[in-house]
């Protein structure tokens, strides 16, 4: 059986994370890629605390992996039917319009 250090499974997991974060600070036009990024840092979240959970042999671990997939799922679906909803109104998800009507209002 092949072991793997802690060490190497939390720089992946961190590697990831950040992967996300930079996605989400670098790219603000495409609404998708942002969401896709969101993605990314929970699953860094979620890598983080499994293999934390098996390396303590807690169980707390895996339950918060799974409150955390529950509230990705949730939040991908309601931000992917915002988007349909945007595409049928303005035929675009670029966050463009978006901004000037936020700046506009205040």
């Amino acid at each position: 059986m092949i072991t793997v250090s802690i060490n190497y499974i939390l720089s992946v997991t961190a590697i990831v994370f950040f992967i996300g974060l930079f996605g989400v600070i670098l790219n603000r036009k495409n609404v998708l890629t942002i969401l896709m990024s969101l993605e990314l840092l929970l699953l860094g979240i979620n890598l983080n605390f499994a293999a934390l959970s098996v390396y303590l042999d807690d169980v707390v671990g895996h339950i918060f992996v799974l409150f955390i997939l529950t509230i990705a799922a949730a939040e991908s679906a309601i931000g992917l039917a915002i988007i349909t909803i945007f595409y049928r109104l303005k035929n675009s998800i670029e966050l463009k319009p978006i901004k000037k009507r936020l700046t506009n209002k205040i």
